[in-house]
């Protein structure tokens, strides 16, 4: 990466990061840990676990996913997230308004300042 190159990743981050999430959780619900592996899996969406967990912890107490525990087989019982139907409506706003979003920027990339 070219040095700025972090920070322009960071802010893009902050601002789509929670959408993301929400979106995994549309097919049903997921473990934390499961939720991480996916977003931190290229290092694009999340660079590590330790900005997940307070991101559900907002998620929840804004409403937009609810929280179950769960025995597990393999050690302690586990916390899955659910998308609730105020989660859902967030998110259809969110594609609503990313896809002429992310189409325009593409334009202005892609024309490069021409006029």
């Amino acid at each position: 990466m070219v040095p700025g190159d972090s920070a322009i990743l960071s802010h893009l981050r902050r601002g789509a990061l929670e959408y993301c999430v929400l979106a995994m959780l549309q097919d049903g619900r997921l473990y934390g840990l499961d939720i991480a592996r996916r977003l931190t899996r290229d290092g694009v969406l999340m660079s590590s676990e330790g900005t997940l967990y307070p991101l559900l912890a907002r998620l929840r107490k804004a409403g937009l996913v609810e929280t179950t525990w769960q025995e597990s087989s393999s050690g302690p019982p586990r916390r899955y997230y659910d998308l609730t139907d105020q989660g859902a409506a967030a998110l259809a706003a969110f594609e609503r308004t990313w896809i002429p979003f992310r189409t325009a920027v593409d334009a202005a990339l892609s024309e490069g300042g021409r006029p």
